[in-house]
């Protein structure tokens, strides 16, 4: 059992419990729910913080656990908000128009399964696969730095933005950014929807890849712009098609993932590098890279290919990539990284929507790649998450043949497999929801109609390959459930 199920499990019990302690009457001490439950301590506090925020009991540093006193009168019934239906529509000359904000497809990455649930959804590592000693003794340190909680540059502090382009640049370096051509950011996401604001006005076309990741979506569709689709081999991004979407479209931005591309895994080949920077330069166009993989190749990728943005005089190339993925969900610590004009603009916008990035945060991401455990963990991860993906592929190969796999990457995350056709995506990802397992269903990862149905599996959240053999199994029993009848979905035999 996890640490979260059993925070969970303690917090559902001592709620059933409190109903029998009377208003400010004490509970029984943190040791003897240790004691009572067969729990650790660190599950206790963390079950009673959780009532404490429910209103349910009173912590007293020092004295223990009570009851919490009833709450004042009954709340009086909500008024009427329907008002706000006209306030959030778009107004046009014809009238109101209703618009939202889509989230769904970054929520089912980043939403806890329930306790139990199997995470082939998750986005992260595994808490196994984190850095967390590495990270509270950089953070220790970085706390008793001088001036470490004083207000930092906007930009960012200079060392960790030298670090970045020095990351960029590559081996030499003699092409790529400078540490005065990099931002400093909140993670990816906050540098995506910079890189978006910055770069296209509302109702402008964006060209994206087709697959893409729905997070970049999102962000400019909430921006008001108009993403056009480019679609992607096994090779990557084709340029043809590009040509011919910036000819049709005018569009003035395109956004790639040329390294293991999320969701296909794609790494965009080497001929067709310099023909995609070739021909945004030539239609007056930025390519925003989202090198958000760089540091998740595995054990077995090889030398990668350096970035577009290492060897770009003319400024095509907006590069973003995030210390996030390869360390911890928190330390959202990421950079932007661009020349020319462009770069005043990116960094008026990065100074008004966030003004800076903490600098504990900053002081901490510089003592982590600073020191020996880095590349330590870079090697473990490495190491970690090939194994992972090919048992991954070995079990679906052997358990779900009907699901069709792409080419395993050999970096990131997950693998991209196509359901037969006929499947209904709703049905077989709550089917496997309820058999336990949480997947990722792939119609949010499409700006347009989906050729096909896709699931994305990931297993970088997983504890290990026991894990995913059970992960695959349960969701072996959906596809029997979900699939069209024939197609393979009938439950196989175990090899």
């Amino acid at each position: 059992m996890t640490e979260r199920s059993s925070v969970a499990d303690l917090a559902r019990t001592l709620r059933e419990e409190v109903d029998r302690y009377s208003p400010g009457e004490r509970l029984p001490s943190s040791r003897a729910l240790v004691d009572r439950y067969r729990v650790s301590p660190v599950t206790v506090s963390r079950a009673l913080a959780q009532l404490a925020a429910e209103g349910v009991v009173v912590t007293r540093p020092g004295a223990g656990a009570y009851r919490a006193e009833p709450s004042g009168p009954a709340k009086p019934a909500p008024g009427d908000t329907s008002w706000q239906e006209v306030a959030l529509s778009a107004q046009t000359a014809a009238g109101p128009v209703p618009r939202s904000v889509d989230a769904s497809g970054v929520l089912v990455t980043l939403a806890e399964p329930p306790p139990g649930v199997i995470e082939f959804n998750g986005g992260y590592l595994h808490p196994s696969l984190q850095p967390e000693r590495a990270l509270a003794a950089a953070l220790t340190r970085a706390g008793r730095r001088p001036g470490a909680w004083s207000r930092p540059p906007t930009d960012g502090l200079f060392e960790l933005r030298a670090w970045f382009a020095r990351q960029i640049a590559g081996p030499g370096g003699e092409g790529g950014p400078t540490g005065a051509d990099v931002l400093i950011t909140a993670g990816g996401q906050s540098a995506l929807t910079t890189a978006l604001r910055a770069l296209a006005p509302p109702g402008a076309p964006v060209l994206v890849e087709s697959p893409t990741y729905p997070g970049m979506l999102a962000v400019a569709r909430a921006a008001g712009q108009r993403p056009v689709p480019v679609p992607v081999d096994a090779d990557g991004l084709r340029p043809e098609l590009l040509a011919a979407a910036l000819r049709a479209t005018g569009a003035r931005v395109l956004v790639c993932q040329p390294l293991f591309q999320n969701p296909t895994g794609a790494v965009l080949a080497r001929e067709r590098r310099r023909e995609v920077v070739r021909i945004a330069r030539e239609a007056g166009a930025f390519v925003v890279e989202d090198d958000f993989a760089r540091s998740l190749a595995h054990e077995d990728a090889g030398a990668l290919p350096p970035p577009l943005a290492a060897d770009d005089p003319d400024g095509v190339v907006v590069h973003l990539r995030s210390l996030t993925k390869i360390t911890s969900p928190s330390l959202r610590v990421g950079a932007l990284a661009a020349r020319g004009p462009v770069l005043e603009r990116l960094r008026a916008i990065h100074v008004v929507d966030q003004f800076f990035v903490p600098r504990p945060l900053q002081e901490a991401a510089l003592e982590l790649v600073g020191s020996p455990a880095w590349p330590r963990h870079l090697r473990a991860v490495a190491a970690a998450l090939r194994p992972r993906r090919d048992h991954l592929a070995a079990e679906l190969r052997r358990q779900v043949p009907a699901l069709v796999q792409a080419a395993a990457p050999r970096g990131g995350f997950h693998l991209w497999v196509r359901a037969p056709e006929g499947t209904d995506e709703a049905a077989l990802t709550g089917a496997a929801l309820r058999a336990g397992v949480a997947v990722t269903p792939g119609r949010p990862y499409f700006c347009a109609e989906p050729p096909a149905v896709h699931l994305r599996l990931g297993f970088a959240a997983t504890a290990g390959t026991a894990e995913i053999t059970e992960g695959v199994r349960r969701l072996r029993t959906a596809c029997a459930q979900a699939l069209p009848h024939g197609a393979g979905g009938e439950e196989q035999a175990p090899a």
